[in-house]
């Protein structure tokens, strides 16, 4: 298995890049996020995924461990290939599929094009617990409006409103102002409950 590679940067487009090793230049896909990470620097270094199938060898390279850490979790997961796990990292950050995941956040996974409800349900369900206990991954906090939205959806179900009626309303409120304090949140939900 290829694990990195470093060399001169050849050419560089959205999708691949070519890196030359001591005179061999190896195509090496990459997804949007890693271009953007990648100055025009002629020396260059990648963390690698080789994928081997029958009629191809493909190497797909990532800025950090990190991306080609969440890239292997993304396509151990039945239906997700190598080019939806790097359409995912192209529309997502590393960071952001993972506290995407950790929220439970199906319509952001799904918002991604080429995944469906089921596979952005079979992601986090899949992915949820792996996600978490990842060594060497930066920590994600879980963000200051998910533990709002949990308090509020606790004390509307205790003021004996159904979480699932609820939950809509209160979405649609963080939407409308991300920095809403929890009172204000909860008075709003009972205006529109």
């Amino acid at each position: 298995m290829i694990t990195q590679i470093k060399g001169r940067l050849i050419e560089k487009t959205p999708t691949y890049l070519v890196i030359d090793c001591n005179g061999i230049g190896y195509e090496v896909n990459i997804s949007l996020n890693t271009f953007s990470s990648i100055s025009s620097e002629e020396n260059i270094q990648l963390f690698t995924h080789l994928q081997i199938r029958e009629d191809a060898h493909i190497l797909y390279g990532f800025f950090t461990v990190v991306e080609r850490t969440v890239f292997r979790l993304l396509i151990s997961i039945s239906g997700i290939g190598t080019s939806t796990a790097r359409t995912m990292l192209s529309s997502l950050t590393p960071n952001e599929i993972q506290q995407a995941i950790i929220a439970e956040d199906v319509p952001k996974i799904q918002g991604i094009k080429g995944i469906g409800l089921k596979t952005a349900q079979r992601v986090i369900i899949e992915l949820k617990d792996k996600i978490k206990s990842l060594h060497g991954m930066e920590e994600i906090p879980i963000s200051e409006s998910n533990t709002i939205k949990e308090e509020t959806l606790s004390a509307l179900e205790v003021l004996g409103y159904s979480r699932k009626s609820s939950e809509k309303v209160v979405d649609n409120l963080i939407h409308g102002n991300p920095s809403i304090t929890i009172e204000d949140l909860i008075k709003g939900a009972l205006n529109k409950l």
